[in-house]
């Protein structure tokens, strides 16, 4: 039941194959926003334009529509949601890293040990606190930029395996 890929209309709902769906709509509009192509008053018709056209479904209000996260309207415009996109891209580009130079990594954590991967965490991630940049960070834990091929091959095994699809679908 956690790994059903299901289009859903709330980011907080959406399942892991789907929710950078919903960052992306809320980035564009929030763009949109920002450069003067959307007024305010068109917030709602442009989310359920976009909602459609992404994902299949449409709201039938606002409260699932575009008042459904506490961002917008506590006053938090521009820059927030892609950092949620962004870590999704990252952890996994972290992880691959750490079991690339610790391939046991894997079979511990079924076993429920995390000692391991909280060492190279720490190692290469953690002690460091804000010494570096961002991309300077990424790049020494992992030897390149930041890239969302592994975060797109995670999802392509996890959910190859689980719902039988095709090598490269």
């Amino acid at each position: 039941a956690i790994n059903k890929v299901e289009r859903s209309l709330i980011r907080t709902d959406a399942d892991e194959v789907t929710y950078n769906l919903h960052v992306m709509l809320r980035f564009d509009l929030e763009l949109d926003l920002l450069e003067g192509r959307l007024a305010v008053k068109d917030i709602p018709d442009a989310w359920r334009a976009r909602m459609k056209a992404d994902l299949g479904l449409a709201p039938p209000d606002d409260r699932d529509g575009c008042l459904q996260d506490v961002h917008w309207y506590y006053g938090g415009l521009g820059g927030g949601f892609q950092g949620y996109t962004i870590g999704n891209i990252l952890s996994a580009q972290f992880y691959a890293a750490a079991v690339k130079a610790h391939p046991g990594i894997p079979a511990e954590i079924v076993a429920g040990e995390f000692g391991t991967l909280h060492g190279w965490l720490t190692k290469n991630l953690y002690r460091h606190g804000s010494k570096f940049t961002p991309n300077d960070l990424i790049k020494r834990a992992t030897g390149e930029p930041m890239t969302m091929r592994p975060y797109l091959a995670y999802l392509r095994k996890k959910y190859g395996e689980l719902y039988s699809l095709p090598a490269g679908a």
